[in-house]
This record gives C-alpha cells, structure tokens and sequence, in this order.
C-alpha cells in the first residue's frame, strides 16, 4: 500500500468516526445503539470488478449466502478478475452457486470491463451521480448495488440505500413504528441524517446484525 492509500484510509476514518459523533448528538436512537454495541465496523472493501461481483451476489439473498458463494468464486480461480470469470463455464459457476441470472450479470460486467464500456478505475474522480449513471447502464447492476459499492468500495458518506431491508427493520425496530416503513419514509426519516446518510446506515446495519445475533441466543 502507497504512503497515499494510508493517508486516504486514514483520512476516511477520522471522518467515520466524525461523522458517528455528529449523529448520535442529533438521533437519540442512532446513539442508543452505539451506546449498546459501540462503533460498527467501516466495512471497507477494495474498489473494482471483485467487489462489484461480490455486491451482484448480495442482491436479495442472505449475507452468509452470498459470501458463501464469493469463497468458493475466488477459491475457483487465482485471481478474480473479469479474464478469470469469464473462463469459468455456466456449469462450473452454477457448482460455485450462481443463478443463472447472476451468471449472466457477471459475465455482462466482466465484458464491459475488458472492452473498457466501464472503466472502474476512473469512477473515484466522479461525483456519486455520475457513477451511478455509468454503473447502472450495466444489466444487472441497479440503485442498491451502485449504493452498496459507493458506500463499502469508495467510502462515500451521503449515500442512502432507502430500499435495503435490513435498514428498514432496524429503523422500525430502534423507532418503534407500527408497520416496516417504505422507502419514501426512510428518505424523509434521514434528512436529519445528512451528509452522513451512509454512516447512519452502517450504524443500523450494524444494530440489524448485533440484534439478530443476540436473538440466537
């Protein structure tokens, strides 16, 4: 790692960290849980194909499902990479656990990498709307893969995945709502979050998960 990467990795911590006192002083329920389970984890993740990848995996399946599936993907090849992926046949990823869809998404974006369509080095340099609109041209990859990539591979703060669920049940758990709110809610419900909607998002996830663990008990 470049004496660069750190100062940026450590730049974006102290803003983490920042931006976590800024919102428990303005949600008293976002505090609560750092109160019961302390920080969450940043949940970085290196920018590029693998990732991508990886959040594909995510879309509407459990968390251990997916990683479950990315460990046999990278156990599969030695380095994950579009080149790689795409050697794979449809048996063999459908052994690793790929739908047939998946299998599809991922072959789509190994291309556009390798024909340069999408150029993955380049969207650090852009502004949240515009990787958006690059990543979403891409079949397979919408709002919640572009949110999850923006907020885990390139750190940034104010991005909002309004329709994860896990967001939703912990909003309606930590708020004590009636019924689970719908997108349109959770966007009015974090306005007082901005500009550290992402980081409000990590603390919840980071809630949903401890909660769950908790009830296994």
């Amino acid at each position: 790692m470049t004496s660069t990467n750190k100062i940026l990795l450590s730049d974006s911590a102290d803003s983490f960290v920042q931006g976590i006192k800024e919102l428990t002083k303005r949600d008293r329920d976002l505090a609560k849980i750092i109160d019961l389970y302390g920080y969450p984890p940043q949940w970085l993740r290196e920018p590029g194909f693998s990732t991508l990848i990886r959040i594909i995996l995510e879309q509407q399946v459990s968390y251990a499902s997916a990683q479950a599936t990315f460990k046999r993907l990278n156990e599969a090849v030695d380095n994950l990479c579009p080149e790689s992926f795409l050697a794979l046949d449809d048996l063999e990823l459908k052994a690793i656990g790929f739908s047939r869809q998946k299998t599809n998404y991922g072959r789509i974006l190994a291309q556009a990498v390798i024909d340069c369509t999408l150029d993955l080095a380049s969207l650090e340099k852009l502004n949240d709307l515009e990787i958006r609109q690059k990543l979403t041209a891409i079949k397979g990859i919408g709002n919640w893969t572009v949110d999850i990539y923006l907020m885990m591979a390139l750190q940034r703060q104010d991005v909002f995945p309004s329709k994860d669920l896990a967001v939703a049940i912990a909003v309606k758990e930590i708020k004590d709502l009636a019924i689970r709110p719908q997108a349109a809610e959770l966007e009015i419900i974090a306005e007082i979050w901005k500009p550290y909607r992402a980081i409000a998002t990590k603390i919840l996830w980071h809630y949903y998960l401890n909660r769950k663990s908790h009830c296994k008990k």
